[in-house]
Parts: structure tokens; C-alpha cells; sequence
């Protein structure tokens, strides 16, 4: 196991219904994006690591939305995966906006 995955506490993540399920994996998404520092990238490799970041997370959330199309609680899980695609594409504003402004990326 990773250890980035070690501290997982599998218990407290088990939903009762796919839709839980769902709501869950979402928010897993979101704490993972929540770490990401813009601030902190340096060189064209982070800048690249950021970049891979936000599309795996837009790609994951698509297939959870995908994978619960018919789900009971479909608003609410297009509306968490909503906010979240909005945030991404701010952060890629914002990458966007960096990279343009000029910090030395090597």
C-alpha cells in the first residue's frame, strides 16, 4: 500500500447506498484538490504534476456522475461534481494566470 493511503480509515468510509457512495468519492476528490498548492510550483515539472492533477480529478469525477445517472440522489451528486469541475477550471484560470505572469519555471 501507498503510504499516502495509509491513513485511510476504511470504516468511517463504507456508505449505506450508491448515492452515499458517490457523495463520498466526490469528496475524496475535493480534499485531494484541496492540497494542491499553486503557490508552491517552481519548475515545469510541478507545473505539469498540477496540470496532471486537475484532469485526473475532472476525469474522475465524469465517471462517477456517468456511473450514477439513474442514482435517486442524482441532483445532489451533479451538484457536488458541479462545484467541483467549477473549482478545477479556476484552478487552471489560475495555473493559467501564473505561468503567463512570469515565475521562472525550469
Amino acid at each position: 500500500m501507498f503510504s499516502a493511503f495509509s491513513s485511510i480509515d476504511y470504516r468511517s468510509i463504507r456508505a449505506d447506498t450508491p448515492a452515499e457512495t458517490a457523495v463520498k468519492r466526490l469528496s475524496g476528490i475535493g480534499e485531494v484538490l484541496s492540497d494542491l498548492d499553486i503557490s508552491a510550483i517552481r519548475t515545469q515539472d510541478d507545473m505539469t504534476r498540477a496540470l496532471l492533477t486537475l484532469d485526473t480529478a475532472d476525469k474522475c469525477i465524469r465517471m462517477i456522475v456517468t456511473e450514477f445517472r439513474t442514482a435517486p440522489a442524482r441532483e445532489q451528486i451533479v451538484r457536488k461534481a458541479k462545484s467541483l469541475v467549477d473549482l478545477i477550471e479556476l484552478a487552471r484560470d489560475e495555473l493559467s494566470n501564473y505561468r503567463d505572469a512570469g515565475p521562472v519555471l525550469s
